[in-house]
């Protein structure tokens, strides 16, 4: 979900330090299409032909090439310290590289306008919703010769890597990624004499939870599902597929609305249940990623439902919350036995298509250059040591670049072990998670219309789902699937 995703970039100060040593992070490599070469690069590159000087044709170390890395913003002081590191120790190994800094950070209303000036980044972030988007528009390369000669791609996290996997082609590699959960107050729980829900939990658990914890008068919600902008629509969705439904489908070449269903029925009910006859939803229901995160973090919700690490991040280390404090749960599921099914997002890099052939296979080694590499494992060791002096937790990402049961996840974890200010998941909320990727087409479209609909059933009682739903797959189908061909 984009707009989660965006956020998290910005918050997850934590994941952001190991991303930065690791590689596996929002800081990404951009290249010099577009004049953005200084005309020094360009003379160190070419003779008066126009081809590299004393450059062996077969080694690409030997070859003068330049990449614009995408910089963290100047707010994020330690994470630009931290890429400074990174640069430092991918240039000492390729000195042939000139690296030039830029705080661009992917957006869909600026891609097509970068791509179309030549002015797009070597390699840039983008998320989980946006493979076949930019597949289809031509946006991204196909590295899939780059990724048959990665030494550890077998060892990728495939639940996350095969989301850029189309057709059988490769188009980005796999950052990290998260599974929508939810994240229990249990601190509010024990004030008013909750019972803690069990981790296997189902819908009408997650309702009377928050039933109980409710306090309108003191301004206090059991549960802020968010109410505004896609968010609004990514939160919802989760209940449609716990109910079992989906939000589109492909049937003969065209992509069909699906989400007016029975089970979108169900979902939008239990809606209506938590803000009307549980009365758990805040008064002030018009809340955005960073309102309902940070609601959380101030006990003024219960319960909030996002990709945990950028929740628990803020709670620990911005709010006055502890560890013990900050459950975190899969999503519930609809009924006794049924699936915990929560939505699949991540953060990927992608390759421009407009680079040179040494500069994208320059920017897929700056992408991977901390990939399982025991430089990165003394990072981390080193930035979990800093977080512990200056008394801060550090908050893993549920799913990660790498397989959690390879080889480099069992060396990951002995690093975390060493340390008391790591923040530790229940051990039973790995086999209840169930994972469904976002689809594939419009899909922020879809959330945007969803949007309109939950703030209409928020805002109106009595309002009948059936109908809401069939206006709104209409509204979709017409407006965005309509327009989209599948080959």
């Amino acid at each position: 979900m984009r707009k989660f995703s965006s956020v998290l970039a910005c918050l997850l100060v934590a994941g952001s330090l190991l991303s930065a040593c690791g590689g596996n992070n929002n800081n990404n490599a951009q290249g010099n299409k577009g004049g953005n070469a200084s005309p020094e690069a360009t003379a160190a590159t070419t003779d008066n032909t126009g081809s590299a000087t004393n450059a062996p044709a077969d080694d690409i170390t030997q070859r003068k090439v330049t990449i614009k890395i995408h910089y963290p913003t100047p707010d994020l002081t330690e994470m630009r310290a931290q890429e400074d590191i990174k640069i430092k120790r991918f240039q000492a190994e390729y000195p042939n590289v000139e690296i030039v800094k830029d705080d661009w950070q992917y957006n869909l209303s600026e891609i097509g306008v970068k791509m179309a000036a030549n002015e797009a980044p070597t390699f840039f972030n983008t998320y989980a919703t946006e493979a076949k988007f930019l597949v289809e528009r031509g946006w991204v390369a196909d590295i899939t010769d780059l990724w048959n000669k990665y030494e550890f791609k077998d060892q990728i996290n495939p639940v996350l890597q095969n989301q850029f996997i189309i057709d059988g082609k490769v188009f980005g590699v796999t950052q990290k990624g998260y599974v929508t959960a939810t994240m229990i107050n249990k601190k509010m729980l024990d004030e008013k004499g909750v019972a803690i829900p069990p981790m296997d939990w189902t819908w009408e658990d997650m309702l009377n939870t928050a039933k109980g914890v409710t306090d309108t008068k003191k301004g206090i919600s059991g549960i802020a599902p968010m109410g505004k902008g896609t968010e609004a629509g990514w939160n919802w969705t989760n209940f449609l597929f716990e109910a079992g439904g989906d939000i589109q489908k492909v049937e003969g070449g065209k992509v069909v609305a699906t989400f007016n269903s029975d089970a979108g029925v169900k979902a939008l009910d239990f809606y209506k249940k938590l803000r009307w006859e549980a009365n758990a939803v805040p008064q002030d229901w018009a809340l955005g990623w960073g309102d309902a995160v940070g609601a959380f973090q101030q006990g003024r919700t219960a319960m909030v439902m996002a990709g945990s690490d950028g929740v628990i991040e803020q709670a620990l280390n911005q709010g006055a919350l502890k560890p013990e404090d900050v459950l975190t749960y899969p999503m519930p599921a609809m009924e006794k036995g049924g699936k915990h099914t929560g939505v699949l997002g991540g953060d990927y890099l992608v390759i421009n298509p407009n680079a040179t052939k040494d500069e994208q296979e320059m920017a897929f080694r700056y992408i991977t250059f901390d990939y399982f590499s025991d430089k990165y494992l003394e990072s981390l060791d080193a930035v979990l040591k800093q977080r512990k002096a200056d008394g801060k937790y550090f908050i893993p990402p549920l799913l990660d670049y790498y397989s959690a049961d390879s080889e480099y996840g069992k060396k990951t974890t002995a690093v975390y072990d060493k340390y008391d200010n790591v923040y530790q998941y229940s051990p039973g909320i790995m086999a209840l998670l169930d994972a469904k990727p976002e689809a594939q087409f419009s899909t922020q479209d879809y959330y945007g219309t969803m949007s309109n609909v939950i703030q209409e059933l928020f805002s109106k009682k009595g309002t009948d789902s059936k109908t809401q739903l069939d206006a709104a797959a209409k509204a979709v189908q017409e407006k965005f699937f309509d327009a989209i061909k599948v080959e």
